[in-house]
């Protein structure tokens, strides 16, 4: 395999992966909408876009094993295929995150409506601009702005953190009200993960670009 043959094939499994990642991107905002204005057809296109995403993930698995066997990179290319390998988990992860949150949205509709006083809504935001934020990062090779996405993962847990004092005094005050409150602490537990998704890309583009393992070492809140 030639050099230029080799880098082409480094710009496919960037571009496959940028692809899965815009299929994870719609998931998330088709739950979060499907949570919106309970609309259980959404949360009928969030499941049936999983299985896609899954092959996409096998698919860019397969595709970095055999550069890996096929040309033994060193330095930087090595660095960029071990990052697209782990990019590529959390990427498939937060497509599961968006299925968790539309099955709960499906539990929720069969259920009396109540007004549950958190912004889910407000949290998804937060936590979906993570995941741009660092996809862009990889993109444009930028560790700067995945050390942005990492700062941001405090605000997400805040976020959570009060959704869930909020929610354990509705049930508190409220028992009648426990299904739905717990449906939706479920949720924003999601949500929070994805923050936690987004982080964990921004620290393989660090390590990526600058050859540095910063995992747990930027954090200040996990």
């Amino acid at each position: 395999m030639t050099r230029i043959r080799f880098h082409q094939n480094l710009d496919d499994l960037k571009e496959k992966l940028l692809v899965m990642a815009g299929m994870a991107e719609q998931a998330i905002q088709r739950s979060i909408e499907a949570y919106r204005v309970r609309d259980l057809s959404i949360c009928d296109l969030v499941q049936r876009s999983e299985p896609a995403i899954n092959r996409q993930e096998r698919e860019i698995d397969q595709m970095a094993l055999d550069l890996l066997a096929m040309e033994q990179p060193m330095a930087i290319d090595l660095r960029f295929i071990l990052a697209v390998i782990k990019i590529n988990a959390d990427i498939e992860r937060v497509g599961d995150q968006a299925v968790n949150i539309a099955g709960r949205v499906r539990d929720l509709q069969a259920m009396p409506p109540v007004d549950i006083p958190v912004d889910i809504p407000k949290l998804a935001s937060m936590a979906a601009s993570m995941v741009r934020r660092a996809l862009q990062s990889f993109i444009d090779a930028d560790a700067n702005l995945a050390e942005s996405v990492i700062a941001m993962d405090d605000q997400v847990d805040q976020m959570n953190n009060a959704i869930y004092r909020t929610l354990s005094k509705l049930i508190h005050d409220e028992p009648s009200q426990t299904p739905q409150a717990l449906n939706v602490l479920l949720i924003a537990r999601n949500l929070e993960r994805v923050g936690d998704h987004a982080t964990n890309i921004a620290e393989d583009v660090i390590f990526w670009v600058r050859g540095a393992d910063v995992r747990h070492h930027l954090r200040t809140g996990s």
